[in-house]
């Protein structure tokens, strides 16, 4: 079929953007992204160049309609794109297969490498969504692991691990590669891999509690390190969840991460976080939450914790991680605005201005522990630089995505 064809059977769009840094964690600006149709990869449909921020311009492509991710079918409810990567100095990079989805804001995440330490261009293939591609079904396992006499609890109380070692196969795979993954990042990977973006959000933020409580209960059990492996969990979706290395991400979907990654769920009296084991509810079926069941029931207006309860139990609940690690001080338990001060204003104006040497457009701001107009103005140039709600505010996600960037440029400073 001729690209215009292709172009013809999509009668929605949805929109994408490309986010370029280097091996040192900075912002390229003016890389070339060359956009073309999978279907069609030698015709090029747009070529974009990144701003100071390493971020191109959102572009619109054609998608397939609505009502295609509404409800399982035959019809694949997301278009697939092409996209090449150059910039002077760097290697290129190639990633095919990038979904888009009606409505939705795709990014894609590219870090180029040097051309003096990797002269080799990359190519990576996103395969498909766990609900329209074919995975093997998660291999049931109980949702609390027994404590006594096993030996495998080795931590004391539930934490956000900074990284994750994902291994890109099934555990008993020894040619399959790790890969160590903010933690964050993996959840999001995830997500974007196993539910569609256009559902309801609070079957998304069901979805994604789900996602950590999983990953949380891998990292309290040491689960897989406890059978003589070192990774943390795998991509194998049998064992674990689908994650796609190098696929983009969903604007909305990251943004609800990015408020609910410390959350999992727990039952009374249980210390872990549940195991929450996860099917698609149509040409698979479990004991645990079912995909198309949670949007069903997000459609009628149940909140997370009611979907959640609904699969899991009514005596459930969300809890919280005790420890975010690697962050130099947690969240408050409150949000900082104009008029506040103390250590904590202290805290984000340093790390503020740390960030702003590698994102120099962030406006200037003292260091003096008073959260006044300046700091505000730094803090709304932060969230619309990295897609979080511009209220020059800091919440809770703001706090942690504002930490965890300023620990991630701090130690690639290092390795300088």
């Amino acid at each position: 079929m001729s690209l215009y064809k292709i172009m013809q059977t999509m009668s929605d769009s949805g929109s994408l953007r490309v986010d370029v840094t280097g091996d040192d964690g900075r912002p390229i600006e003016n890389a070339v992204a060359d956009i073309s149709f999978t279907g069609d990869p030698d015709e090029v449909l747009d070529e974009v160049r990144t701003d100071s921020n390493g971020q191109t311009a959102t572009v619109s492509l054609p998608a397939p309609p609505l009502e295609y991710s509404e409800a399982p079918g035959v019809e694949q409810p997301y278009s697939e794109y092409n996209l090449i990567v150059r910039a002077p100095g760097y290697a290129p990079i190639s990633i095919n297969g990038l979904d888009i989805f009606p409505g939705e804001q795709s990014i894609q995440n590219i870090r180029l490498h040097k051309l003096s330490t990797s002269p080799q261009s990359d190519t990576f293939v996103i395969g498909p969504n766990t609900l329209f591609g074919n995975y093997p079904p998660k291999i049931p396992e109980a949702e609390i692991k027994p404590i006594s006499n096993t030996g495998e609890i080795v931590l004391d109380r539930v934490v956000v691990p900074e990284i994750v070692a994902v291994h890109d196969g099934a555990p008993s795979d020894s040619t399959a590669t790790d890969y160590y993954v903010s933690f964050t990042d993996y959840v999001k990977n995830v997500a974007c891999s196993e539910i569609y973006p256009t559902w309801p959000e609070q079957t998304i933020t069901a979805n994604v509690i789900a996602i950590v409580s999983f990953t949380l209960n891998r990292v309290y059990t040491e689960w897989y390190r406890n059978k003589g492996y070192y990774f943390t969990i795998t991509s194998s979706t049998a064992y674990d969840h689908k994650w796609i290395n190098e696929r983009n991400i969903f604007d909305n979907v990251a943004r609800i991460v990015d408020e609910v990654f410390a959350d999992y769920v727990s039952r009374p009296n249980v210390k872990q976080p549940l195991l929450t084991q996860y099917c698609d509810g149509k040409r698979t079926t479990c004991g645990g939450m079912s995909q198309w069941g949670s949007k069903d029931l997000g459609d009628k207006g149940y909140s997370a914790l009611q979907i959640l309860r609904t699969y899991y139990g009514s005596n459930i609940y969300i809890n919280t991680a005790e420890e975010v690690a690697g962050i130099p001080m947690s969240w408050p338990g409150y949000t900082l605005d104009i008029g506040d001060s103390g250590n904590e204003v202290r805290t984000i104006q340093e790390q503020l201005v740390s960030i702003r040497q590698t994102y120099s457009n962030i406006p200037s701001l003292a260091i003096d522990g008073i959260y006044g107009e300046q700091t505000a103005a730094a803090v709304r140039k932060f969230q619309s630089i990295f897609d979080l709600p511009v209220t020059g505010e800091v919440g809770y996600s703001t706090w942690y995505k504002i930490s965890q960037l300023y620990v991630a440029l701090e130690k690639l400073a290092e390795l300088r």
